[in-house]
């Protein structure tokens, strides 16, 4: 039986380390959760010479020092699984600063491998790395590579068999000076009393976070004697000034070890810097990033279409044969008004989804997302958050589930409650079917702009709720943003197409479970009581609709509107289908000729449509979300209840403002 040999990936953000575990494990990834917390998880596996590796995805962070949920996952997954090896990727154009990370690890004694990725960069530019060197002064192995190419991801897999084969070598340990090193000695003298603390965490590395005055590292202290004992110890010491101190050290450490490892190292602008001059001008970049999105829509509906319409008469052939050939009535309508008609108008928009998400993905892996978080700080710290917010608030163009749960790298409170409340107000991916259907209906070749409109109206409430919250609801100053800009890099056709399969594949499993079983719901409300006409207002769901009509009537909306938007708190999708049941046409063309021959259903009717659509509240799995992330059903009932508020009055403005001028 093969030796199974667990592997932690570690490294900062934007230094190439997703594209190094995805090269390593292929397509042998699984993606979840860990344990207890929403930070998401990813594991995959590879066999190599006689081995099978099980390569484990951590956050990406600057540091381990437990100021965040994800330095907290990083940490606690070296500490408490103990990997056979850690393989730190670091960016080899920016050693000092991947370098803090590296003197941390090799703190908590791991079996450290540095993938000096980028390391084409570097020559490029004329940096020349002594490896050998860095290796014999650190204690470590280290290969360089170039990830987004597979050079050196041979010699990783290599050096992490060897490094379990081969007892390491003692790692190189930072000295903290005479008088600090006495402390540490006598944390570590009393921490050596519990037996048990000493097979699970290095004792000197927990000494150190002792002295620094973390909270996370004296949660480890299982024994209520050694706490005492460490309490009365530490009760004299300025935590503060020690973390400080240490931290000093560390960099001194760094700047004595890179001059002996990178004589050559470069100080010239790169191209990236030169881009940037004009990508983040502050009179060009927003501009420039509006364009973009408004491309990224434009080109959704040039290359979707012919794909759309092909679906549209599979699905209505479809369900025309299985209506015709089955006698029993209740059966034929179930299948085809309502399981394959309710899906295949959901279906009919998959085209749109996977070419917005390929769009994305191109954007991300160029390094032009970094830069709209960076244009946008400016804005966003006037309206009360910074802007490492807009980085979860821009993975809302996808799904708000993830983004919510991405607030967690936000280190302020407050920064992260404000930022989730907000970030639904981004116009999900599940929202994209409904604005296609009810644009290019009513709004033909300006589709795309008006679309592009509503995607940039969601960023200007999210804005505006941010700056009412951050004056009512959670006073203060947002912190301060510092983020390094990575360089800019050629998108991986391979790359972007598996990000695009892996966020469109959560779509179409969406419709294969919540969606059928929300259709299915639709068509028994609209199929009885027997004898009533099917999706009338006779039917159970008319009677629902009736029921909620005088809610939305100021709106001009009419109780099939009113049905639809309530089926959408399940799924945003739902409302297509709901409205292609209601309307006793399926999705496509029929449901668009349909909505165009109701005079009750005006260009001012679907504008605003599109709008309640985009700010109310958030389906039922963000809504959970919020609640899990919070802790708190005040806090989830309020972002319903504020949204719903805001979508009704804005939804108001927008149907009395389309009238005049539609």
């Amino acid at each position: 039986m093969a030796e199974k040999i667990k592997v932690a990936v570690a490294g900062n953000p934007n230094v190439g380390k997703t594209t190094i575990f995805n090269a390593l494990t292929g397509a042998r990834q699984k993606v979840g959760n860990w344990p207890g917390v929403t930070v998401e998880k990813k594991v995959g596996t590879k066999k190599h010479k006689g081995h099978v590796l099980e390569i484990v995805d951590l956050p990406g962070t600057y540091s381990l020092t437990a100021y965040s949920a994800d330095e907290v996952v990083a940490r606690d997954y070296i500490l408490d699984e103990n990997p056979d090896v850690v393989m730190q990727v670091l960016d080899s154009t920016n050693l000092e600063r991947n370098l803090y990370l590296t003197s941390q690890l090799l703190e908590m004694g791991t079996n450290l491998i540095l993938a000096l990725n980028m390391s084409d960069r570097a020559e490029m530019r004329g940096d020349d790395i002594a490896i050998q060197r860095l290796e014999s002064l650190l204690g470590v192995s280290a290969i360089k590579t170039v990830a987004n190419e597979g050079t050196g991801i041979e010699a990783l897999l290599d050096s992490i068999v060897n490094k379990t084969e081969n007892k390491p070598p003692k790692p190189h340990e930072i000295g903290y000076g005479k008088g600090v090193e006495e402390k540490i000695c006598a944390l570590e003298e009393i921490l050596g009393y519990d037996q048990e603390l000493s097979k699970h965490y290095p004792l000197r590395w927990l000494s150190v976070k002792l002295l620094e005055g973390d909270e996370n590292a004296l949660s480890k202290l299982s024994s209520s004697n050694i706490k005492g004992k460490v309490h009365d110890y530490l009760s004299d010491f300025d935590n503060e000034e020690y973390e400080v101190e240490m931290a000093d050290k560390r960099y001194e450490f760094i700047g004595t070890l890179l001059p002996q490892v990178c004589t050559t190292c470069a100080e010239d602008v790169s191209p990236s810097d030169m881009v940037d001059k004009v990508v983040t001008n502050k009179y060009l970049g927003i501009p420039i990033f509006l364009t973009l999105m408004w491309g990224m829509f434009e080109l959704t509906f040039a290359f979707a279409t012919p794909f759309m319409e092909l679906i549209d008469m599979f699905f209505g052939w479809l369900a025309g044969a299985v209506t015709s050939n089955i006698e029993t009535a209740w059966l034929a309508s179930l299948l085809g008004d309502g399981i394959i008609a309710g899906v295949g108008a959901v279906l009919l928009f998959v085209p749109n989804i996977f070419i917005l998400f390929f769009a994305i993905a191109l954007l991300e892996s160029s390094g032009y997302m970094a830069r709209a978080a960076f244009i946008m700080d400016k804005l966003m710290y006037t309206m009360g958050l910074q802007g490492k917010s807009f980085i979860p608030m821009l993975m809302g163009f996808g799904c708000s589930v993830p983004a919510i749960m991405a607030t967690r790298t936000l280190e302020d409170e407050k920064d992260r409650l404000i930022t989730m409340l907000v970030t639904p107000f981004m116009s999900c991916g599940a929202r994209l079917p409904v604005y296609i259907l009810l644009a290019g209906t009513f709004f033909g070749r300006q589709a795309g702009s008006v679309i592009f409109g509503l995607y940039v109206l969601g960023i200007l409430v999210a804005i505006v709720s941010a700056k009412l919250f951050r004056t009512f609801l959670a006073r203060g100053q947002p912190s301060p943003f510092i983020m390094e800009l990575p360089p800019y890099t050629k998108p991986l056709l391979k790359d972007s197409l598996r990000h695009m399969w892996n966020e469109g594949y959560l779509y179409l499993r969406k419709v294969g479970t919540v969606i059928i079983g929300g259709v299915v719901l639709i068509w028994l409300l609209a199929y009885f009581p027997q004898g009533a006409e099917y999706g009338s207002a006779g039917s159970l769901i008319g009677s629902l609709g009736k029921l909620l009509e005088p809610l939305v009537a100021p709106l001009g909306f009419d109780w099939k509107i009113a049905v639809a938007l309530v089926f959408g708190f399940v799924a945003k999708e739902i409302v297509v289908g709901s409205l292609g049941t209601l309307y006793g046409t399926g999705g496509g063309e029929a449901l668009s000729s349909a909505l165009m021959a109701d005079p009750g259903f005006t260009p001012a009717i679907a504008l605003g449509l599109m709008v309640f659509t985009l700010l109310y509240v958030p389906c039922i799995g963000a809504v959970a979300v919020i609640k899990k992330e919070t802790g708190s059903w005040k806090w989830m009932f309020f972002q319903a209840a504020y949204s719903t508020a805001v979508a009704w009055i804005l939804a108001l403005v927008t149907v009395l403002v389309g009238k005049m001028i539609l």
